[in-house]
């Protein structure tokens, strides 16, 4: 098909009909200084393919994958080994190519898959029902408070400062056009979670409580008490995980009895991939099914009596009238949804449990090496894989110190919390089971040096 570009009246009356003045009128949400007013600074206005393939090439080259150096980043995104195996099953032609299932049941193939993957999210949350994946963690955070409150029929969320600074922009994002009340307040570099100051805010407007489990900060709170305080005022509790992983070690949330539970689903079967594209994973009581976004494949019997899989629900305004969806954003990550349950399916529950176990070994290891360097204080003694650092300088320049040396030595908290100054010595640290004592080490040492 020829691509036929409109001309200047044709514009005109796009823009009349949609009552715009011009074109820039579209952006007005975009703030001036975001804007682009001209050519791209240091960009040239042409070159050569030759030119540009070398250019580009060169620029290649100044990245480095995660596995070239110790590598202890986390913060939501976490490197884990993916076998191989994963990546040859994605890539067969019938998953490859595989689209959204707009006739579903003549796609059994794709409604199976998705059905397997529903059953390992709704078993790791401890729920009742999962749906077949959404975009990612955050908005699959955001439409949790949505979902809270068309049941509650409540404005009013209330964020512990534990969740992630990333997922609460997200949700703030959104919440201006909803006119959602999200209460949250960063959080204090101390061992104990927010808990106690949860549990003073539920009141009766409350339409949900959000807490991240285990938190930003790699601590990890039981939930029950926050689940009785919210049921008690008729709202709800939404948990969510952004390691899946540790939950093969620690208590899902789902038997703290919460409500919905979400998360991102990257740590299993899906690599880093410059941060996407990634998995949402949504989960609930099945009391609350109806009020789920997204999609549900069901398994059913067809007119021989064999085995087969259906669309159950599909709460998309693709699917149904617009007006009757519950969120225009959530599509499924369907190729790495097959990652995740590949994956998940060659570990097994039992496989699950020895991979959990081992990036608490190694967590632990770090934690004991880094605390006993001058200038460190361990913050949170109780964690997973993921913990915090207390240094006696600001964080960021050490980690770029750090970085200069070919480590990456953790994410600081100064720069996920910018304008909390109290935060700025923090330091996130993640290990898991990739990570190797030869890595530790070259990490104590250089971290050593830049403290001192």
């Amino acid at each position: 098909m020829r691509y036929l570009p409109l001309t200047p009246e044709d514009r005109q009356s796009m823009l009349a009909t949609i009552g715009a003045q011009s074109v820039d009128d579209l952006f007005i949400d975009v703030p001036e200084e975001a804007r682009l007013n001209g050519p791209i600074h240091g960009l040239p206005m042409h070159a050569g393919e030759m030119a540009v393939e070398a250019h580009m090439k060169a620029l290649a080259r100044k990245n480095h994958a995660a596995g070239d150096m110790p590598f202890f980043l986390g913060a939501g995104a976490y490197r884990h080994h993916v076998p191989a195996s994963v990546d040859h099953i994605i890539q067969r032609g019938e998953f490859l190519t595989a689209y959204t299932p707009y006739q579903p049941e003549i796609a059994q193939g794709t409604l199976q898959t998705l059905f397997e993957f529903q059953t390992q999210v709704a078993r790791l949350f401890g729920v009742d029902v999962a749906n077949a994946s959404m975009y990612d963690g955050s908005t699959a955070c955001w439409e949790a408070i949505t979902m809270a409150r068309r049941i509650t029929k409540r404005g009013k969320a209330i964020l512990s400062s534990g969740l992630h600074p990333h997922y609460v922009s997200v949700a703030k994002t959104m919440a201006r056009f909803t006119k959602d009340d999200l209460s949250y307040a960063a959080p204090t570099l101390e061992a104990a979670t927010d808990g106690q100051s949860l549990l003073e805010q539920i009141d009766d407007e409350t339409s949900c409580v959000v807490v991240q489990y285990p938190d930003i900060l790699g601590r990890i709170g039981d939930l029950s008490a926050i689940a009785d305080k919210a049921h008690q005022h008729k709202a709800l509790l939404v948990a969510v995980v952004t390691e899946p992983v540790a939950l093969g070690a620690i208590k899902s949330p789902g038997e703290m009895d919460a409500d919905i539970v979400v998360g991102e689903g990257q740590s299993i079967g899906v690599g880093l991939q410059f941060g996407g594209p990634y998995v949402g994973l949504f989960g609930c009581k099945q009391k609350y099914v109806r009020q789920m976004p997204g999609r549900l494949c069901g398994e059913t019997v067809d007119a021989e009596g064999k085995r087969g899989f259906v669309l159950t629900l599909s709460t998309r305004e693709q699917h149904i009238r617009r007006e009757k969806a519950t969120s225009n954003i959530c599509t499924n990550s369907g190729l790495c949804a097959l990652a995740f349950s590949a994956h998940m399916t060659l570990l097994g529950e039992k496989g699950l449990r020895e991979l959990a176990m081992l990036n608490h070994k190694m967590a632990v290891q770090a934690a004991d090496r880094l605390s006993k360097i001058d200038g460190v204080t361990l913050m949170n003694d109780s964690f997973f894989n993921e913990f915090t650092l207390i240094l006696d300088k600001d964080s960021r320049p050490i980690i770029r110190a750090l970085a200069d040396q070919r480590i990456l030595g953790g994410v600081s908290l100064g720069r996920l919390y910018p304008e909390e100054t109290g935060l700025a010595h923090g330091l996130l640290v993640a290990v898991t089971e990739t990570g190797t004592e030869a890595e530790l080490e070259a990490f104590a040492t250089a971290l050593e040096g830049a403290l001192s």
